[in-house]
């Protein structure tokens, strides 16, 4: 048992005065059977604490409906093994490029702007979330005998309000729920961000990724007393689909890092060791002035540039952080683990069955909804992951007229009398050649990802005006989601009529399989599909995320633990276009070294 506080200088064990060094890792990014080795490698690097966000929206996909809520518990528990204090961040909001922020699909969909305020709805909500989650916080605080020695109070509020009875709320929840080690909030060292997103009584801390000396004066003007410490320490950063990979020179993210503890602060790296956005849970961002903002989906991998890559090997980075490290050690820094090892070959996955995309929604979708005025949003139909297929009648007889969108988020494939037309997205949301009546139109909607960051916060999928016709809307639309949530079920494509191999173009599932020896269990691949568009795969009904021709990602990670000796299966479920009928695995992409340009962080 110890007795952990923030004094007027230092944090405090017992008394004596500690400086936490933190690495960032999300307990949701990371394979389950390799916390372990992952923890390890933050010892390895020299930091004594591990900090971890919850996703709210993981553990309770449905209102009441709480799934492993637990596992945080067992990281924390991993954390202990490994010899690392731990810091967790339990939202409601936690950024995090994590769909829709953490939050819920239905808590947004039912509370709109509401949410992140002090809204009595809401605000129950979150007590019943808490209620589920926090037991697996307090039995393992510092003061019962286990790792935890903070809890933050919201997220980077201060980048979005400034409801200062919502944030003293959300800390007297914590409170109320047993949490009895310090409350912390962080928020960008501006005097805005400081002001929204602080509250008296409970510690400030800064994220920043350069700049630590400027920093800490903007947070002592708002903090003259407690502990420095920078809550985000971006030694990376994440990258969307589309744009050019941003990375961050190893000996200038070094020196930052030193800055920091130069200026006798505690630190948190974020991150530590990105790992990946599996199972489309990968969030989104908007650009530009508020009214005309770009949608910026993020991509599968969150290797962040990170000092452990996606696929748990140091870098560059890591060498030149552990030897800084070193000097602030009480002794000698652990030997590093093995490191993971990829397949010894490369092999090919032969895609030799194939289902049109209607015969997947027929096995695996919900059931249609009610024809309705307007097309139903993802939120209204209860729709997080996927997409959704709607269908409407072009009534006729009728001249040709431009057929199109309002409101798409954020992508549709059309058909028209069952032949594709083309693909709309929210900038180009009408198609290139009009469309006569009568007529029958599909389409065929998936969300990227949710914006997780932002005064767009929550904002609703699928369609969210409507389809028209020259300038008459269509009404009588009918909706039908397919969840990437039912390929999760025991059995799952058990009722799929699959056909032969699917001709190069076409979309729908495809089904191979392939064969593994020696790489199961610890080691890793990474898969590719040559030439093909745009979906989701699965490796043995682990879902590796999505994919995309857009770049800047190219490569799967696939975690070794998916893996199983001799024959594998692997699923894809294209949306645009299928290229060569296979997919091929291989070590995955290589170890970075150096890096060639510097990200602004």
């Amino acid at each position: 048992m110890a007795d952990f506080t923030v004094g007027d200088d230092h944090f405090r064990i017992d008394g004596k005065p500690v400086r936490l060094l933190s690495g960032a890792l999300h307990y949701f990014r990371v394979h389950e059977a390799q916390w372990d080795h992952r923890l390890s490698m933050l010892r390895a690097m020299g930091l004594n604490c591990v900090e971890t966000y919850v996703p709210w929206n993981l553990h309770e996909p449905q209102p009441g409906r709480f799934r492993d809520v637990a596992a945080l518990g067992r990281f924390l528990d991993a954390a202990q093994r490994a010899g690392l204090w731990a810091i967790v961040r339990p939202g409601p909001y936690i950024c995090a490029e994590w769909e829709n922020g953490g939050l819920p699909v239905w808590v947004t969909g039912r509370f709109g702007r509401r949410v992140r305020s002090r809204d009595e709805e809401y605000l129950g909500a979150v007590e019943r979330w808490f209620a589920a989650l926090l037991p697996q916080v307090v039995q393992r605080q510092i003061g019962r005998g286990g790792p935890v020695i903070m809890v933050q109070a919201e997220n980077e509020y201060g980048s979005y309000g400034s409801d200062q009875v919502y944030l003293r709320r959300v800390a007297g929840m914590l409170r109320e729920r047993g949490v009895t080690v310090p409350l912390f909030t962080s928020d960008g060292p501006e005097d805005h961000m400081l002001t929204g997103g602080s509250v008296p009584g409970v510690l400030a801390t800064a994220n920043f990724g350069s700049g630590a000396r400027e920093a800490f004066e903007v947070l002592r003007r708002h903090q003259p007393k407690g502990p420095l410490m920078c809550m985000e320490f971006w030694c990376g950063w994440f990258e969307h689909w589309g744009a050019e990979p941003i990375v961050r020179k190893p000996a200038q993210a070094t020196e930052a890092l030193r800055e920091i503890l130069e200026c006798g602060a505690s630190v948190n790296i974020y991150m530590a060791h990105g790992g990946t956005n599996f199972a489309g849970w990968a969030g989104a961002n908007r650009s530009g002035p508020i009214q005309d903002q770009d949608f910026l989906p993020t991509v599968t991998s969150y290797d962040y540039d990170a000092p452990i890559d996606e696929y748990g090997r140091p870098t560059e980075k890591f060498r030149l952080f552990r030897e800084m490290l070193a000097e602030y050690a009480d002794g000698p820094l652990p030997e590093l683990p093995p490191e993971p090892v990829g397949l010894a070959a490369p092999v090919r996955a032969e895609l030799t069955d194939w289902a049109p995309l209607g015969a997947v929604l027929d096995a695996l979708g919900d059931e249609e909804a009610a024809p309705s005025g307007v097309p139903p949003t993802f939120e209204e139909l209860g729709v997080d992951r996927g997409l959704v297929r709607y269908q409407v009648s072009v009534p006729g007889p009728r001249k040709p007229y431009a057929l199109d969108v309002t409101g798409l988020r954020d992508r549709a494939v059309v058909y028209v009398d069952g032949v594709r037309e083309g693909v709309l997205t929210e900038e180009n949301s009408a198609l290139d050649e009009p469309v006569a009546g009568p007529a029958e139109v599909e389409l065929w909607v998936e969300s990227l990802g949710r914006v997780n960051y932002g005064p767009r916060l929550g904002e609703p999928k699928g369609i969210s005006g409507g389809v028209r016709h020259e300038r008459q809307y269509l009404h009588g639309v009918r909706a039908r989601a397919l969840r990437l949530e039912a390929f999760e079920k025991p059995d799952a494509l058990a009722g799929v009529a699959f056909a032969g191999a699917g001709a190069a173009g076409s979309t729908g599932l495809f089904r191979g399989t392939f064969e593994v020896s020696g790489a199961a269990g610890t080691g890793h691949a990474g898969l590719e599909l040559p030439d093909w568009t745009r979906g989701f795969v699965w490796v043995n009904g682990f879902c590796l995320g999505r994919y995309w021709s857009l770049g800047a990602q190219r490569t799967l990670y696939v975690p070794g633990p998916v893996l199983r000796e001799g024959v594998n299966e692997v699923w894809v479920l294209e949306l645009e276009g299928a290229g060569a009928p296979y997919a091929e695995l291989g070590p995955g992409v290589p170890v970075r070294t150096d890096t060639p340009g510097d990200a602004q962080v």
